[in-house]
């Protein structure tokens, strides 16, 4: 972002919107951190399905976790 606004100036403007136009960027921001979020989670599944076909993912149970974790410590 490269013309800045500090959190405070952001807080004014939306306090300075009406009851609806607040509403209506709640809406909108809820909506656009969903579709984020969504994309994040496609493109985490896509990396494990890579791994998965390389050969190169982990897998086993928990005990199998536990311990490859704390071997990398």
């Amino acid at each position: 972002m490269s013309n800045s606004v500090s959190f405070q100036t952001v807080i004014e403007y939306v306090e300075a919107l009406s009851s609806e136009e607040q509403d209506l960027l709640l809406e909108l921001i809820s909506k656009r951190r969903i579709e984020q979020r969504r994309k994040e989670i496609a493109a985490n599944a896509a990396q494990t399905l890579k791994a998965i076909r390389a050969g190169t993912a982990k897998h086993g149970n928990i005990e199998d976790l536990r311990a490859d974790l704390l071997s990398e410590g």
